[in-house]
């Protein structure tokens, strides 16, 4: 079953407006000497010695999410919004293609994803305001419509917010992170901010297509080894307690709790089997593709199969080309060798985690979703490069670019329960503008909350100067990408 999903909204006085001028302190208490030196070092910074602050709430329904990253910005035009019949100067190379969802095409760069158009829904009128990297990732993470690039950002990233409420809620007895970044997203453009780095991203930094991929200090496999952290977790506690007396803050209660929670990450064996990807079969491996951007999502599956909530991955590095991410300048690369470059291993693992997230039961619970901070200029333009490499001419060359376009661009959402085969909104026929169903960071974000069950209308968090700030300033959720 399949729908096509375009209805016009330009009464929305933002989005006219838009389009008119687009543009611990807890001690360790001696943790290090009594050789827990593991848990200083968990990738998860500091989550364990946060203290609980609201008792379990009743039971909900368990979502998750995933969401694959595109840092620098794919290029809409080449990609999910074909214009084949603008001008050469807009509309490049690649042809349109048909999808198994008559009416909706593609470029020639993602015929596994065509064939299963079905699966997903492309939104093709997403828009920020936010020129740079740094603010426009700033602002459809966090909502900050700040268009100005910071050295850091003001406000806590949807995933960091998750994962607190999260947390607040209690109960939870999974031995995996809540929040996990297999390849995490460059961290001077998001972050918890002032929830604190507890509720910062566990990070998997390695490559998961390396022979030896592992994740440190999560399930050791040698139990006499487990034994002796036991041990001395046990010897610690009993001298905590002769403390007890002393400690008016009651400090030692919330570090036994976490400290249980680190202590079954580190030694829990269904931990360690959730990153293991050698339990996978080699076919499927092969499906993902054996590469790092394939192992990753294959790894996101996986993580979420096992109750993770909250998962990331950036796919950038040597597989987007001599620049390592998306940002298609012409001084960075010839534009079009780049995705002939990169394309066909972003859409092998793309296509093989939406197929697999139906395949497994899952597409009713998880959600995913591809995007990057914006889209590329609908002109081309050219210049000399800077230097030669993989998509890239030797220095010197003229060559083909698209630069930074936050006006309109496209992303793909899929599984949640939502009815996919479907376009929302449209660019305009250069794909410069959004003409139909304009959603802004706002809408993108209380749409991710809907889905993982938090109220976005209401739900406030107190910032550093204890004012209580709203998580989405303005938006709604996207109804097409909201459970059916």
């Amino acid at each position: 079953k399949t729908l096509t999903l375009r209805h016009a909204r330009m009464s929305d006085p933002i989005t006219s407006s838009f389009l008119r001028h687009c543009s611990g302190p807890i001690p360790r208490r001696g943790f290090m000497q009594m050789g827990l030196a593991g848990f200083a070092s968990l990738s998860l910074p500091g989550v364990l010695r946060l203290r609980a602050e609201s008792p379990a709430q009743s039971k909900r329904e368990k979502t998750s999410i995933i969401m694959v990253f595109l840092p620098g910005g794919l290029s809409h035009i080449d990609s999910y919004d074909p214009k084949p019949e603008t001008g050469s100067e807009y509309r490049g190379p690649f042809q349109p293609i048909s999808t198994n969802v008559p009416g909706t095409h593609l470029t020639e760069l993602m015929p596994m994803q065509a064939k299963i158009a079905d699966k997903f829904t492309i939104l093709r009128s997403m828009y920020q305001t936010a020129p740079g990297h740094p603010a426009g990732t700033v602002q459809l993470l966090s909502g900050d419509p700040e268009t100005r690039d910071k050295p850091k950002p003001k406000y806590p990233d949807w995933m960091s917010v998750a994962h607190y409420l999260r947390s607040k809620e209690g109960g939870r007895d999974n031995p995996l992170p809540n929040y996990v970044a297999v390849n995490p997203i460059n961290s001077t453009y998001h972050g918890p901010t002032y929830l604190g780095d507890g509720y910062a991203e566990f990070i998997v930094g390695d490559d998961p297509n390396r022979p030896n991929f592992e994740v440190p200090n999560v399930g050791l496999s040698d139990a006499a080894e487990s034994r002796r952290l036991s041990d001395r977790v046990a010897l610690r506690r009993n001298l905590d307690r002769m403390e007890r007396g002393f400690d008016r803050a009651g400090e030692l209660g919330a570090v036994d709790q976490f400290e249980t929670q680190a202590m079954s990450l580190l030694t829990n064996p269904r931990a360690r089997d959730a990153f293991d990807l050698s339990k996978e079969d080699a076919q499927t491996r092969d499906r993902y593709g054996r590469n790092r951007w394939g192992q990753q999502l294959l790894l996101a599956r996986r993580l979420v199969e096992a109750g993770v909530e909250i998962v990331t991955s950036s796919l950038d590095g040597a597989l987007c080309g001599r620049v390592a991410n998306w940002d298609d300048h012409a001084v960075n690369c010839h534009i079009f060798d780049s995705l002939r470059f990169r394309m066909k291993n972003y859409d092998q693992a793309v296509s093989a985690l939406i197929e697999d997230v139906y395949a497994r039961g899952l597409d009713k619970r998880v959600l995913v979703v591809v995007t990057g901070e914006f889209g590329r200029t609908p002109k081309i333009s050219f210049e000399r490069s800077t230097g030669g490499g993989d998509g890239s001419g030797p220095t010197g060359t003229l060559q083909p670019g698209r630069d930074h376009w936050p006006n309109v661009f496209s992303n793909i959402w899929a599984g949640g329960g939502i009815q996919t085969g479907g376009i929302i909104g449209a660019s305009d026929k250069r794909g410069a503008e959004v003409i139909e169903r304009g959603c802004g960071p706002g809408d993108f974000l209380s749409t991710v909350y809907h889905h993982l069950g938090i109220d976005y209308a209401k739900v406030t968090i107190n910032d550093l100067n204890g004012r209580p700030t709203a998580i989405v300033n303005e938006g709604r959720p996207i109804p097409e990408l909201s459970r059916v």
